[in-house]
């Protein structure tokens, strides 16, 4: 079985909800031990909407995913771990709170 070395949490968004997105990951930062990655208004990788990611170690999940769970505002957030096999990690390891998406998996092809 591979490692789990982290996590990411990719919160989506749209126009309408940046702000919403912006402030939860602000948050997220401020509470947890968690890296705030840029707010794309556009999407980007396998994402099919706008996102914000959030990288967190794996002792940490047990926090963050409990406070993003109850705090997310009706968000959808796409968490998945990090063990280095990205295809698996995206595809076959993903947590979905809210409306699950369909992600472009087409970039894994050339990995």
């Amino acid at each position: 079985m591979p490692e789990i070395i982290g996590y990411h949490a990719h919160v989506y968004f749209d126009a309408e909800t940046q702000d919403t997105a912006r402030q939860l990951c602000e948050e997220a930062v401020r509470l947890f031990p968690v890296a705030m990655g840029r707010m794309h208004a556009r999407n980007v990788g396998p994402h099919p909407r706008w996102s914000c990611q959030l990288g967190f170690a794996a002792d940490a999940f047990d926090q963050v995913i409990p406070w993003l769970t109850l705090n997310r505002q009706g968000l959808t957030i796409f968490t998945h771990p990090e063990t280095g096999e990205h295809l698996a990690d995206h595809r076959d390891r993903a947590i979905w709170m809210g409306e699950m998406l369909d992600l472009d998996l087409s970039i894994f092809d050339q990995l």
